[in-house]
């Protein structure tokens, strides 16, 4: 979360614009909170250059709620899907479908390589969506640009690189997002999702699930994560002041320079995990030689108060997560203890 952020909500927590109490304590029924809603959402729209043909819908549950929600909603009689598998958060999301008996169309998979790639996608006539995820944390892949998907609209997760970057929305058809990477904090997950989708819903979907139901109610048929949307405005409003996602998006790839041309320098002794490119601008992933060097790199880190930086189990070596609110200062940081530390390890 960006510090200027933090500081808004300690200013604000007792008392948000003189109303003598927190936003957490407001009825979301009530004009404050609604009034706060909606100009948050045409905030968003604008920021993202959202189309009016969208619906923007605050959600609670993650993605992997949405896992479900997307085959229960969305799939027709046909029940056909195309799915790209770029890792664990897909294969979820393909775990969930399979569940729900839809047919799963292989659009693609970099299963073969530890997910180190992004694959070629491919697609067909008559399928019911597309699914991708555009960045892939824990392998530290990203789509640099949305894949062609001939008559069938992309469903697409971006939970971890919504609002880094601007969106090309041209054949889109829905995209999901929990908030807590780049958009605030966890417990609400945001969904653009075309009106034309809902005709599809089955009255045998149970009203909470239904997508309708959320449009139609303006996100509080139940009660809203009211706390988390309130961030949410405020980390809108925060990428504003910073030249907005094209602004974003070049402070994003400077970031991730730092790190990725200090693991070309020291290719013998860094090893990243994903191919020049598929990296990701989110999150730096690589190894060193061995286990040992691991817990050693680990300790020097800490030492300049770097943390969080150990990679996944799946992939281990390190993982640098570069999200939105990480200021290229802690990147440069890092790239120069990077450096320093390969040249005294035998680099």
């Amino acid at each position: 979360m960006p510090t200027s952020v933090l500081e808004t909500v300690r200013d604000e927590l007792l008392d948000y614009q003189n109303e003598g109490m927190s936003i957490m304590e407001m009825s979301h029924r009530g004009k404050v909170f609604e009034g706060l809603l909606e100009e948050i959402t045409a905030r968003l729209r604008k920021l993202a250059s959202i189309p009016d043909r969208f619906d923007i819908l605050y959600m609670t549950g993650g993605a992997s709620t949405q896992f479900a929600l997307i085959p229960m909603n969305l799939c027709t009689p046909s029940r056909e899907a195309g799915y790209v598998n770029t890792g664990v958060w897909s294969e979820k999301a393909i775990e969930q479908a399979k569940i729900l008996k839809v047919n799963i169309f292989d659009s693609g998979s970099s299963a073969d390589k530890n997910h180190s790639y992004i694959p070629a996608v491919k697609t067909k006539s008559g399928l019911d969506y597309l699914h991708i995820t555009t960045n892939n944390t824990i392998y530290g892949t990203q789509f640099k640009a949305l894949p062609a998907s001939g008559d069938t609209k992309l469903i697409i997760d971006m939970s971890s690189d919504f609002l880094s970057r601007p969106i090309d929305w041209t054949n889109i058809g829905m995209v999901y997002a929990g908030a807590q990477k780049n958009a605030g904090p966890s417990g609400v997950t945001i969904v653009v999702i075309d009106k034309e989708y809902y005709a599809r819903e089955s009255a045998d979907v149970p009203t909470i699930f239904r997508y309708s139901t959320f449009a139609k109610n303006q996100s509080m048929y139940n009660t809203p994560p009211t706390f988390q949307i309130y961030l949410f405005g405020l980390i809108l409003s925060w990428i504003e002041k910073q030249g907005g996602l094209e602004e974003m998006d070049k402070l994003n790839a400077r970031k991730a320079a730092h790190l990725y041309s200090v693991i070309d320098e020291f290719s013998s002794f860094y090893t990243g995990h994903a191919v020049k490119e598929a990296r990701s601008l989110m999150n730096v992933t690589f190894r060193l030689p061995g286990e040992e060097m691991d817990k050693k790199f680990l300790k020097a880190a800490e030492e300049r108060k770097l943390i969080g930086l150990k990679g996944h189990r799946s992939v281990g070596g390190m993982r640098a997560s570069i999200y939105n609110a990480v200021p290229e200062e802690a990147c440069q940081v890092l790239s120069v203890m990077m450096r320093e530390f390969a040249k005294q390890n035998g680099g």
